[in-house]
């Protein structure tokens, strides 16, 4: 997901030169987190919790941006500049879970370094924790952030929310609900009614919320669960697709799902979002069942055209695979 391009080459040549930016919170006046996120320089950050009420979370890193958004109730509350994994040491994208955290943890395998406020993403080390931010990426893997904004972030998130790491443009698109989540949708051709598709279950922990990322570019929908992998299948996803749309589950009660759809430009709204997106979607029906039994408030949809198969370094393969160690 993408709110801005940016151009690292000019900071990467200049690596050896340019010291690291101390942590600086920008006074948000009557400016957007969306409208500030594009101008913030290294170690800045902006943080308005009052922006939204509580309710379910999700963080959005964009590894082209070098920029982190925290969205509550779809809506953006807070933004920070970041800096991932060098050349190398790509930091892997895809959907995550927070799987651990420890607010003093230092490095097993990189001579004991401090990671203050570190919130793992994966078995093997990738986390968001509190680092230099010299304005480039320039980490072994992991998303450092500025101290002061890594002990906020810290405090406002749980274990098992999401965190997606993303490099492609995120546009607002012009339609309803995530389709894989409503059991009673139909397909107009239901072509992969009968398909075979894949679900392992296990009892979910406390936090142990369901997220699910949807590949257009593959046919392909994960099912992620406490950061592990439960369930595949084949999706066709029918009309016009481009940039990656979010969409988080508000709650759920007598008279359905209710779906919030995040924005990612202009004011930094949300929308409540219907079930007609479910026609677009063609996936087997147990599992479309499945799914739609499984999501809970706080579960999130990715739909994107980025592949989750193997593919490039520094993919969503990364992610399935376990990520780099640390």
């Amino acid at each position: 997901m993408r709110i801005s391009v940016l151009t690292v080459a000019l900071a990467l040549g200049t690596a050896l030169v340019t010291p690291a930016a101390p942590a600086q919170q920008v006074e948000r006046g009557d400016r957007s987190i969306l409208e500030m996120v594009r101008t913030l320089k290294p170690g800045q950050y902006v943080w308005a919790p009052e922006l939204s009420g509580e309710g379910p979370e999700l963080v959005v890193v964009n590894l082209e941006t070098q920029r982190l958004v925290l969205f509550r109730n779809g809506i953006p509350v807070a933004a920070s500049t970041v800096s991932s994994g060098k050349t190398g040491h790509e930091t892997p994208t895809g959907v995550f879970s927070i799987l651990e955290k420890d607010p003093s943890h230092h490095s097993k395998t990189y001579n004991n370094a401090a990671m203050p406020n570190m919130q793992r993403l994966t078995t093997q080390g990738i986390a968001l924790h509190a680092g230099n931010l010299p304005g480039y990426p320039a980490s072994h893997g992991c998303v450092r952030l500025p101290l002061a904004f890594s002990k906020l972030l810290y405090g406002a998130t749980n274990l098992g929310m999401t965190v997606v790491i993303t490099s492609i443009p995120a546009v607002p698109r012009d339609s309803a609900g995530p389709g894989l989540t409503e059991s009673q949708a139909v397909a107009p051709q239901a072509s992969l009614s009968q398909a075979s598709y894949e679900w392992n279950p296990v009892p979910p922990g406390p936090d142990d919320l369901v997220s699910v990322i949807i590949s257009t570019g593959d046919q392909r929908a994960i099912v992620l669960q406490g950061g592990k992998q439960i369930g595949s299948a084949p999706v066709r996803v029918s009309g016009p697709t481009g940039g990656a749309t979010a969409y988080v589950l508000k709650s759920w009660d007598q008279t359905g799902k209710h779906w919030l759809k995040l924005q990612f430009s202009g004011a930094g709204g949300s929308m409540e979002v219907g079930t007609e997106e479910a026609k677009r979607f063609d996936v087997p029906t147990a599992f479309r069942s499945a799914v739609a039994a499984a999501v809970r408030p706080g579960s999130v949809v990715i739909v994107t055209p980025e592949p989750i198969k193997a593919g490039s370094p520094g993919r969503s393969q990364a992610v399935f695979e376990g990520g780099r160690g640390k």
